[in-house]
């Protein structure tokens, strides 16, 4: 009898994979959850480095950027995470300012109000949610194509993956 549950579970989870993988208990709701978060976050990040800009400038920002990290990086040549700063904020000293501030603060919004309606369980951003991640990711790609970065090929490959939890939450019963 229990043979039987098994096999019939599983045949049900091969004929409707969306509606068993977006349990709320399940790793992939889990996961769903987790990556909305970080974009959320994330979101919130670019909005608020948009209005520094914003107000600093991109050069007074971006000097700003390079004395903070001076001191890590003399203490410790190898901090990765100090030298992404310091790449970014040369990057930043030759941008145009407009171009930065729109560009953080179109992002950051479009991030956080995704993020902020599919936590609350809109089921009409998932379509959104789907178009803009994947213009997001097809950008991205674009710019690996011009000047590779391991950063960039990490963002784009946490976009994918956010992008098929998307899809999966968006199949599932609770989503309609």
């Amino acid at each position: 009898m229990l043979r039987a549950r098994v096999q019939l579970s599983r045949l049900a989870v091969r004929a409707f994979p969306g509606k068993f993988l977006s349990q709320p208990n399940s790793l992939a709701h889990r996961a769903y959850l987790v990556a909305i978060s970080i974009k959320g976050l994330d979101g919130a990040f670019e909005l608020l480095l948009g209005g520094i800009v914003a107000v600093l400038g991109a050069q007074r920002f971006s000097a700003w950027l390079i004395s903070w990290s001076a001191p890590e990086i003399a203490g410790n040549p190898e901090d990765h995470m100090m030298r992404f700063v310091r790449h970014s904020a040369d990057g930043l000293a030759h941008a145009s300012t407009a171009f930065v501030i729109v560009y953080l603060l179109v992002h950051g919004v479009l991030k956080l109000g995704i993020a902020i309606n599919l936590l609350r369980g809109k089921s009409w951003i998932y379509p959104v949610a789907v178009v803009v991640l994947t213009g997001f990711i097809l950008f991205m790609c674009y710019r690996l194509t011009t000047h590779w970065s391991a950063w960039l090929f990490g963002f784009a490959g946490f976009d994918v993956i956010t992008l098929a939890l998307v899809i999966n939450e968006w199949r599932s019963p609770r989503a309609a």
